[in-house]
């Protein structure tokens, strides 16, 4: 949590070379906890560190500023959430919870997705329409499987994730605002701590 916090403060003060230590070596430390987790099941953490992995991939191809990672970035991070779906499905997952995340999830692409989609595709990088679309049904299927598993720390650690991605999207593609990095940083910091504390 400690690297998280110092990242952060990379952001918040624009202390580039920091962020670039700081945001990988997060991921990196949270693998290393998930690895050191004896859970019921481990399969479930095999595939968590898979996700965990994937992420700091697409951690690494992000803070690079050249735009030809971004998509680099965005096939990582939609490999880490399919094995964060797998992980989920792996502990166990409730039909009738498992519908409510869908009408949750649903409710979101349809007020934020479809608003995202349409600003990609009349935007200077409307050729990432496609790609943009796929990753907002993968992550909404890792959201409504979190809350499939009825356990609060995976339902909080993918809302999260989903809030971050979100807000990733807003700033490139709708509008930027103050501090948009610096929640972007935040919430998916959270997100990945809860979700490698929900295999204790």
């Amino acid at each position: 949590m400690a690297v998280a916090a110092l990242d952060w403060f990379a952001v918040a003060r624009a202390r580039r070379p920091l962020e670039y230590l700081a945001k990988p070596l997060t991921l990196v430390l949270l693998i290393g906890v998930a690895l050191s987790l004896d859970p019921a099941e481990v399969a479930v953490r095999a595939a968590v560190v898979v996700a965990l992995v994937f992420s700091l991939a697409g951690d690494v191809a992000l803070v690079v500023p050249a735009e030809r990672w971004f998509v680099v970035g965005l096939a990582s991070f939609l490999v880490a959430h399919l094995a964060y779906v797998a992980a989920f499905w792996l502990e166990g997952v409730a039909l009738g919870a498992l519908l409510a995340g869908v009408v949750v999830v649903a409710v979101a692409v349809l007020v934020l997705g479809r608003r995202i989609v349409m600003a990609v595709s009349r935007g200077p990088e409307s050729d990432l329409v496609g790609p943009v679309a796929v990753y907002i049904g993968v992550i909404s299927l890792m959201v409504a499987s979190a809350v499939g598993t009825r356990q609060g720390l995976v339902v909080a650690g993918a809302a999260l994730f989903y809030t971050s991605d979100a807000l990733i999207a807003w700033t490139r593609f709708i509008r930027d605002f103050r501090h948009g990095r610096l929640a972007v940083m935040v919430t998916y910091h959270v997100a990945q701590i809860l979700l490698v504390l929900s295999l204790v």
